[in-house]
């Protein structure tokens, strides 16, 4: 079991595993295969779906970011691609109280997809609408029910208030990006 978590919660690659338990590269990857399963099936009544992120969220306020996971370079599949992150991924959505504490992962969208187009296309449209609020990046600027920085103005500058509101905002969105890194790792 502790090869399977290890595999599933570091990414490590299978070579690696191996020499830590002085154990072939084949061997590790059979366990793997019989053991992740069970492991996801163990941990699967944890992960709440989107109904009961809507129930977690009521009248509180949420935290919204989304992040590309990189995979292989599929030269047949153009719409992996992320022209804002260089590189072709899956994108996910993630929402969080504003402790930090994960409500939701949408299932992954194509890596082409734009933050907003990815919040319509997923439940987290539907959890936010049915939240206090929700607070994310630029990405969300005028979805309904998200408060975001405001954007310097074209061949202008922000007014001080506005600069002490977007350093608020990013100070508040903290847990969220936490949230994603401890996803991607």
């Amino acid at each position: 079991m502790e090869i399977a978590c290890m595999y599933v919660r570091h990414n490590v690659t299978e070579e690696f595993i191996g020499d830590m338990h002085d154990v072939s590269q084949p061997t590790i990857s059979r366990i793997i295969t019989s053991l992740v399963p069970v492991v996801k099936a163990v941990l699967e009544e944890f992960v709440p779906d989107a109904r009961e992120a809507i129930e977690i969220v009521k009248e509180r306020l949420c935290l919204v970011d989304g992040t590309i996971t990189p995979c292989w370079s599929y030269d047949d599949q153009p719409e992996l691609w992320s022209r804002k992150k260089g590189t072709t991924g899956f994108n996910a959505r993630l929402v969080s109280l504003l402790d930090g504490e994960p409500i939701f992962i949408s299932d992954p969208l194509a890596g082409k997809n734009h933050d907003a187009a990815a919040f319509a296309a997923t439940a987290v449209a539907d959890i936010v609408n049915h939240s206090g609020g929700g607070i994310g990046d630029n990405g969300y600027q005028g979805r309904d029910g998200m408060a975001t920085p405001r954007k310097t103005p074209p061949g202008g500058a922000l007014s001080e208030m506005d600069k002490t509101c977007n350093a608020e905002l990013s100070a508040l969105r903290a847990p969220i990006e936490r949230v994603v890194a401890h996803f991607k790792n």
